[in-house]
């Protein structure tokens, strides 16, 4: 992308490892018209889709508990209630939330509706988060997921309704930011009968 305010100055690769960490100093062209020297470091990690499968009659979402290193590292319960999601790797991002609701939930979706696509930390990270709802109920289950165990995956499959997510939301049980917008989104369209 080319933007005329932008002018790259130099690039430093900081680190390589399950993505990208890159040192960037530039000049940017403030809205006054004044320039000035910025650096700032931004991790490529890849983008990502995430999904909230909801049974409308039963008035049920399924979610994930797992294990976080950033939460545990800050002093933070490090065990996360998070709506189902992961890397796009070399699929597009429906493909990508089918297949993590298969491995990590144990169901297979059938229709599946995209509702916004978002930057989760644009102050640093470049990742895009494609975000999906879908109707689910107990018998599009195919297994008891979990996730994949030689991925280092332990995630445990959580089905409550959805007030009791929004309790655990204002609880402050639940603090993804990822799981509280598309909790938020299926209440603010009523989707359950």
């Amino acid at each position: 992308m080319s933007d005329h305010r932008v002018k790259v100055r130099s690039t430093e690769l900081l680190s390589d490892n399950w993505g990208t960490l890159t040192k960037y100093t530039y000049d940017f062209t403030r809205r006054d018209g004044l320039a000035e020297t910025q650096t700032r470091e931004v991790y490529d990690r890849g983008n990502g889709a995430t999904v909230l499968p909801y049974d409308p009659v039963r008035g049920t979402v399924l979610l994930t508990r797992q294990f976080r290193l950033p939460a545990f590292v800050v002093d933070q319960d490090p065990m996360l209630i998070e709506a189902c999601a992961g890397l796009l790797d070399d699929n597009d991002a429906e493909t990508t939330a089918r297949k993590e609701t298969e491995e990590e939930l144990g169901y297979r979706l059938g229709d599946i509706e995209r509702v916004f696509d978002v930057f989760m930390s644009p102050g640093s990270v470049t990742e895009r988060l494609a975000f999906f709802i879908a109707t689910y109920n107990p018998s599009d289950r195919i297994s008891d997921g979990g996730g994949h165990e030689d991925e280092g995956e332990d995630i445990e499959v959580l089905e409550m309704t959805l007030d009791e997510a929004m309790a655990m939301i204002a609880r402050r049980q639940i603090v993804d930011a990822k799981t509280i917008m598309l909790l938020q989104h299926l209440k603010l369209k009523q989707l359950f009968r």
